[in-house]
């Protein structure tokens, strides 16, 4: 359910805490549902071989410039460890909670972290408030929402409130009438077996098997380039006594197979080769994975069961001592209640963009600090026909293509002098075809590469994806 912020504040307490600050702004499209595609078979026709034609519809993502996220998930640096982030989910004084994947020491990064994490303090709070308490969620993304439908079924006075204008934070859809696919804003790409996966099933979010691998270079097709040297490296990084970034623990040459497989680890990963932890490496994408080809928001609706949802307002301030807590919004309003539960994105802490007082403690700074935030952008691509004829469901590119010689970073350039870095090649790309029936491609960029593409602009990330797609739809073609 959904209220306005009018409606809150006629309902809201006079407040018994000094109230401080304020800062920030809104925006985001209310999700419409559409019903997914029932079948699988292709229904147009190729267009000639060779040719790359422009997409009859462009959809990308910005989670590197988004100011409620700031990156797309949580990450593990090399030295950190899982205590950094239990660290993290410490309550203050037991007045303020922090949940969400990034406070996950078992699955951080992942929507079923996020969804047990909101599941833990919720029932925490549950048991430690007395009856009557007024808590405040901050946050209706995954984890908010399923603390606050616990507190709600417990009994408790539960106010949501959500900087967007929608609900679902890092996991939505955006639906359209000319997408029958309609395009996934977060994650949207799961294992068979994941816990999240399985409970959207439930909840009615379609989904597809997306299956088979290929790897395309400027040679042709073939197999998809093996990720057995990168877990080969990480058991051995795990061996030693000192955790080491993952690209140390590639070594100083790689081959161009192994980076091809790395940056399909990264794709579906976020994470940075160069700073990441090869202790905690994420895993090599699984050869088979559950796409969602609907709307996510019953999702996020069935956790919230009918606690309301007070949408575009932005938390900037959070007093809290042994009496109760007050929240502070950028319009200058503010509430005042027993608890509260912070779900805001590690993206945001780091960017001190809610103000404490008293300021955290140095243990939360510490963990604020020493995690990262990944950054993972996808752009999905819709044609009028399909101009590739491989039925694998996922592409990875091997080898150079193109005139591309350098990625983002690789030639600094000096201090007031313009970058002349090429832009990346996007590696990884979704087949949805086989699956769906409809010609639409979803190109994946992880780490530093998706920080790049995020500063492109619409019609230059359009013109470096059909350069990247070039092989697929010649073997001897080349990008300009």
């Amino acid at each position: 359910m959904r209220i306005t912020r009018r409606t809150l504040f006629a309902g809201a307490g006079a407040g018994a805490l000094a109230l401080l600050l304020a800062s920030c702004t809104p925006d985001e499209p209310e999700p419409v549902p559409v019903v997914p595609p029932t079948t699988p078979e292709p229904t147009v026709d190729p267009t000639p071989v060779g040719e790359i034609p422009e997409a009859a519809a462009m959809f990308r993502t910005a989670w590197a410039a988004d100011p409620y996220a700031f990156g797309a998930r949580s990450v593990t640096p090399a030295g950190v460890t899982s205590v950094e982030r239990t660290a993290l989910a410490m309550p203050l004084i037991d007045r303020v909670f922090f949940a969400g994947e990034a406070t996950s020491a078992d699955k951080p990064g992942t929507v079923a972290g996020a969804a047990d994490e909101g599941r833990r303090v919720g029932t925490r709070l549950a048991e430690l408030a007395d009856e009557g308490e007024r808590i405040a969620v901050i946050g209706a993304g995954i984890a908010g929402s399923a603390a606050a439908g616990v507190l709600a079924e417990a009994g408790f006075d539960v106010t949501v409130v959500e900087a967007r204008d929608r609900v679902g934070g890092r996991v939505a859809t955006a639906t359209d009438e000319d997408w029958a696919v309609p395009p996934q804003l977060g994650a949207w790409l799961f294992a068979p077996d994941d816990q999240a996966a399985a409970k959207l099933a439930l909840v009615g979010v379609g989904s597809v098997d997306v299956s088979g691998r290929s790897g395309i270079s400027t040679e042709g097709e073939g197999e998809a380039p093996s990720a057995d040297p990168i877990s080969k490296a990480v058991a051995e990084a795990r061996g030693a006594s000192t955790d080491v970034p993952l690209a140390e623990a590639l070594g100083e040459d790689p081959s161009d197979e192994l980076l091809a497989a790395l940056a399909g680890v990264v794709a579906f990963s976020g994470i940075d080769p160069e700073t990441a932890s090869s202790w905690y490496a994420p895993a090599p994408p699984v050869e088979q994975l559950t796409a969602l080809v609907s709307d996510v928001t019953p999702f996020i609706d069935d956790a919230l069961g009918d606690v309301e949802v007070t949408l575009s307002t932005v938390v900037s301030n959070v007093s809290y001592d042994d009496e109760g807590v007050s929240v502070r919004f950028a319009s200058g309003e503010a509430i005042t209640v027993d608890r509260v539960v912070l779900t805001v994105p590690l993206g945001v802490l780091q960017a001190d963009a809610i103000e404490f007082d008293p300021p955290l403690p140095f243990e939360h700074r510490g963990s604020i600090a020493a995690l990262e935030m990944g950054q993972m952008e996808s752009v999905w691509l819709r044609y009028e026909a399909p101009f590739w004829d491989t039925t694998a469901g996922v592409w990875q590119l091997t080898g150079p293509i193109g005139e591309q010689t350098e990625e983002p970073g690789d030639a600094e350039p000096d201090e007031g002098e313009p970058s002349d870095a090429v832009p990346p090649v996007i590696r990884t790309w979704i087949n949805l075809l086989p699956s769906t029936g409809q010609p639409i491609l979803v190109g994946l960029v992880g780490g530093p590469d998706a920080a790049a593409i995020a500063d492109l602009a619409d019609d230059e990330l359009h013109e470096l994806a059909r350069a990247s797609l070039a092989p697929f739809a010649d073997p001897n073609a080349s990008a300009e």
